[in-house]
């Protein structure tokens, strides 16, 4: 996949007349390019004009039409005008950030979910738009570099049943591969979720807390992408749709389980970090009052030591022990046998060491 940048949404006035496109300038172009695929053969081509879509339209038995970017209005209207698709559905296409979703308009049925994808450690999501046909499927993406290669290769090898299955069995594949796509991502925060753990129970600092912090906001953002995908998944397995065919339904409740099990494993990679924060804070407090015992038992070391400094620091003339011979080396002495007495007895009772256990 190519490097992904993330596409601004242009601010949409309130008002605004239904099926606008509100469309940014610096958003790609559109680049088309069509498979058309039955049994018996395919064919590839990269169009120019939307009028040459028509001329491959029912030459074969199913044609994947794919649109990477969305920076022309003009395609767009030619597009909705050539395979008749709704107003509004054109409108949700460039709408970003939107819920995962199904919209039935008879003619065709329209569906919007993220693709996933990790670059250079960050989380991207992209929104994909699918228009399915009697004989066609239609997808929108924001930018060039997908995960359908898959796909592409099994039409072009004429492997499984794809070639000889309708179009909506192509959606089924094409939303498949996306959900596919999902797994290697999650996998990935598991492995950063142990090595954060390895910090944790090693040398925890700053630079560990901030990728826990990152690891959970993508978390959060991966619960809040699958929630509406596994919806969705669940609206077309379930789908009343003449355009989906009984045994295509087979496979998209296959789907939709494969959507539950990737919102229980992004609920348990959740929870794991937000333990993993618990953990943390509490390791950071655990090294916290160790340092302030340590500081502690010294201090309560030279408390006598300063006592006894003090006593002999004061400047009285009739202190008798000031003219004892040899008076210095016995009161260092006496200094030095009690720190190290009180030493010993902190290590005896365990509070600089740990306390053996007798066997």
């Amino acid at each position: 996949m190519k490097k992904k940048i993330r596409l601004t949404r242009p601010p949409r006035k309130p008002g605004m007349i239904p099926g606008s496109l509100v469309i940014d300038p610096s958003w790609p172009k559109p680049v088309i390019q069509v498979m058309a695929y039955g049994p018996e053969s395919v064919e590839e081509k990269t169009i120019s004009e939307v009028r040459e879509i028509g001329e491959l339209l029912g030459k074969q038995p199913v044609t994947w039409i794919n649109v990477d970017g969305l920076g022309d209005e003009q395609v767009l209207r030619q597009l909705g005008k050539l395979l008749n698709l709704h107003p509004l559905a054109l409108e949700d296409v460039v709408s970003l950030r939107q819920r995962s979703k199904v919209d039935d308009y008879d003619t065709t049925l329209y569906t919007a979910m993220k693709m996933l994808s990790l670059h250079d450690g960050k989380l991207f999501t992209e929104q994909v738009s699918f228009f399915l046909g009697t004989n066609f499927v239609l997808t929108f993406q924001e930018m060039e570099g997908d995960c359908l290669d898959p796909v592409r290769e099994r039409i072009r090898a004429k492997a499984g049943r794809i070639c000889s299955a309708g179009a909506d069995y192509l959606l089924y594949g094409l939303i498949d591969a996306i959900v596919d796509a999902y797994f290697p991502v999650l996998e990935t925060y598991d492995v950063r979720l142990e090595e954060l753990e390895e910090q944790i129970l090693g040398h925890p600092d700053q630079s560990t807390m901030n990728l826990l912090f990152s690891v959970k906001h993508d978390l959060t953002s991966l619960r809040r992408t699958l929630w509406p995908v596994r919806e969705m998944a669940g609206a077309l397995a379930h789908s009343e749709s003449p355009l989906i065919t009984q045994p295509t339904l087979v496979y998209l409740r296959d789907c939709q389980d494969h959507t539950v099990q990737l919102l229980e494993l992004a609920e348990s990679y959740r929870e794991t970090g937000s333990s993993l924060m618990d953990f943390y804070l509490s390791s950071i407090s655990n090294r916290m009052n160790e340092i302030m015992k340590v500081l502690t038992i010294i201090a309560t070391i030279f408390i006598p030591l300063t006592f006894i400094a003090g006593i002999y620091g004061m400047n009285f003339k009739n202190m008798p022990e000031l003219q004892t011979d040899n008076g210095y080396f016995v009161v260092m002495g006496v200094m030095i046998l009690l720190g190290l007495g009180m030493m010993g007895w902190f290590i005896h009772k365990g509070w600089l060491t740990p306390k053996r256990k007798s066997k």
